[in-house]
């Protein structure tokens, strides 16, 4: 048999059930969460810019190394002629050939020289912007991790709240009327996680609408330990007293 002492403690229950959907609603919407998934979205865009910078580097590294070559194989030629000059046994025709094209390969020299200069600087300027991203990029993805940081730490509280609630719920379940319960579960799933409010000041606190004079009067008719229906959103409506006048 329902008991006053029941509805009372239904209410106890449902406190303890808008506190487990509040910690609910409290890990699904932390603030770290939105700002873990905006710093996604910046360490994306962020590493667009890191990847064409990288490949920058990696093309003008290519290029330079090329000039770089380029200036060694005009530089052993040079050599190889100068020396086939200076070892003699040439005709003045054979020599005349090498000191003109020596000639040839000191201009090309220049050009690749300035080429290779070129490349370098471009290769310094991209590094130094490659340094920035990288330390831009570095600094998103440690901002993340200690936001990562606190939302663990967040989630361990409430998880550990959550848990010392539900304990305490079973608890107090099993000292309430299962019938009056299995009403109060299938109200509460029909009105948002609501299925019991007292009556306090003839106010419905579910609804939060006041009882006619004609609700009060039936009320005060019916004996307390009776389970009493809010008129207007259906919920258990639990007397806190004998709505004396």
């Amino acid at each position: 048999m329902v008991t006053h002492a029941d509805q009372l403690r239904l209410l106890d229950l449902q406190a303890l059930d808008t506190r487990i959907a509040q910690l609910k609603h409290a890990k699904a919407n932390h603030p770290t969460l939105a700002r873990i998934v905006e710093l996604d979205s910046q360490l994306a865009d962020l590493n667009v810019t890191l990847i064409d910078s990288r490949t920058a580097v990696s093309d003008l590294g290519r290029e330079v190394r090329k000039a770089e070559d380029d200036v060694t194989t005009v530089l052993d030629r040079l050599r190889r002629n100068q020396e086939r000059i200076d070892y003699g046994g040439l005709s003045a025709k054979d020599t005349q050939a090498l000191m003109q094209d020596a000639e040839t390969l000191e201009r090309r020299r220049d050009l690749l020289e300035t080429a290779q200069l070129e490349s370098m600087e471009r290769l310094e300027a991209h590094q130094a912007a490659l340094t920035e991203v990288e330390a831009a990029y570095q600094v998103l993805e440690d901002t993340k991790s200690a936001v990562e940081a606190e939302r663990d730490a967040a989630f361990a509280e409430i998880n550990s709240e959550g848990r010392e609630v539900i304990t305490e719920r079973k608890a107090l379940e099993g000292t309430i009327d299962a019938g009056l319960v299995a009403t109060y579960e299938q109200i509460r799933a029909r009105k948002g996680g609501v299925g019991a409010a007292a009556l306090r000041a003839g106010r419905c606190e579910g609804c939060g609408l006041e009882l006619t004079a004609v609700d009060l009067d039936a009320l005060r008719s019916t004996p307390l330990d009776a389970v009493g229906r809010c008129e207007e959103c259906g919920r258990i409506l639990v007397r806190l007293g004998d709505l004396s006048a």
